[in-house]
């Protein structure tokens, strides 16, 4: 609402908005890495960045797979166990023909299993959204334990490892000196800003999150909108399910738990609107730049694993707190005069 509101008053008009976040998160980026390159021993050396440019698409595709269910007003507490099952999915494929030795067909049938599980599992949720009206918390939260559940059962809570070597390229390889999974993070990034800013789905995320029943009767189908919503997210899961498990050649029901309370860390840093309605893709990109060069100047200082993600908690409270007194000088500087 707040963001809507400024929006609707800057004289600069909506580029003028984005540039302004743009800049701001630059500004942030480079204030980080310079307090990092002056406290942390051997921050500014080839291997930190190597490291997070290795590190950063994981977490970078669960966050564009979280964005579109916040921007439409809701959310999707099911995003790690969706990529982890789907990624169980293509690793039960690979085991089954050859493991390291399957071949490239397999792979092929490997990667669609992968993109259906995360795509079913989406559409799962998305419906009962849609056509039950239940809050989207509710759901993915019941939708969490049950892939939770249902991948612990199948692995007996244990992994599954192994993978082709053209398979761990994917997660481990580099094109012209680019680790490759920041390439598929890079198209990942370009095919979300052209689905939110140049197709219809995009309009009807963003009139959604605002105000779902003028959306209704404004004649948009809200119904099959969420449910594509909720659809593509899990899609977009199921893609940093196969990274993961290319990356760590081995998969479980419960690796990167921790990665889900970074997504929405990263998206609201990335001034995506937590009420719904208003967000875009660049900024909560650059915003993830900003959480992994922090996470790397913390783990070469030495931080606890668990000190690092009590600061995750309490820099998400901090954020929250200064939009919502920002929010509300906006609401005062515009209606208060009148």
């Amino acid at each position: 609402m707040s963001t809507r509101l400024v929006r609707r008053t800057d004289r600069g008009g909506l580029l003028s908005l984005v540039d302004k976040d743009v800049l701001g998160l630059l500004a942030l980026l480079l204030v980080v890495i310079v307090v990092f390159g002056a406290t942390a021993p051997g921050f500014l050396s080839a291997t930190t960045f190597t490291s997070v440019a290795f590190q950063l698409p994981e977490l970078g595709l669960l966050s564009l797979a979280m964005l579109m269910p916040i921007i439409s007003g809701g959310f999707n507490l099911a995003i790690t166990f969706t990529a982890n099952l789907s990624g169980l999915a293509m690793a039960y494929v690979l085991q089954s023909h050859g493991g390291v030795d399957a071949g490239v067909g397999f792979f092929v049938l490997g990667v669609l299993a992968a993109l259906a599980t995360g795509a079913l599992v989406g559409w799962l949720m998305g419906t009962i959204i849609a056509y039950t009206g239940a809050h989207p918390i509710l759901v993915s939260l019941s939708t969490m334990i049950f892939v939770r559940g249902l991948g612990e059962f199948l692995t007996r809570g244990g992994d599954i490892s192994g993978v082709p070597g053209y398979v761990q390229a994917i997660g481990q390889g580099t094109v012209f000196g680019i680790p490759l999974p920041l390439l598929v993070f890079a198209a990942a990034v370009l095919l979300w800003t052209i689905v939110l800013s140049r197709t219809r789905l995009g309009f009807a995320t963003r009139m959604i999150g605002s105000n779902i029943e003028a959306t209704r009767y404004s004649g948009v189908p809200t119904r099959r909108s969420l449910t594509l919503i909720y659809t593509l997210s899990g899609v977009m899961c199921a893609i940093a399910g196969i990274v993961m498990l290319a990356r760590f050649n081995s998969v479980r029901v419960g690796h990167g738990e921790s990665y889900l309370l970074i997504t929405v860390l990263a998206c609201f840093l990335g001034r995506v609107d937590p009420f719904g309605g208003f967000g875009r893709v660049l900024p909560v990109a650059i915003a993830l730049v900003i959480l992994q060069v922090i996470a790397s100047g913390l783990n070469l200082l030495g931080a606890n694993q668990h000190l690092s993600t009590a600061l995750w908690g309490g820099f998400l409270l901090l954020i929250m707190v200064t939009r919502s007194i920002w929010a509300s000088q906006v609401l005062q500087m515009t209606f208060g005069k009148r």
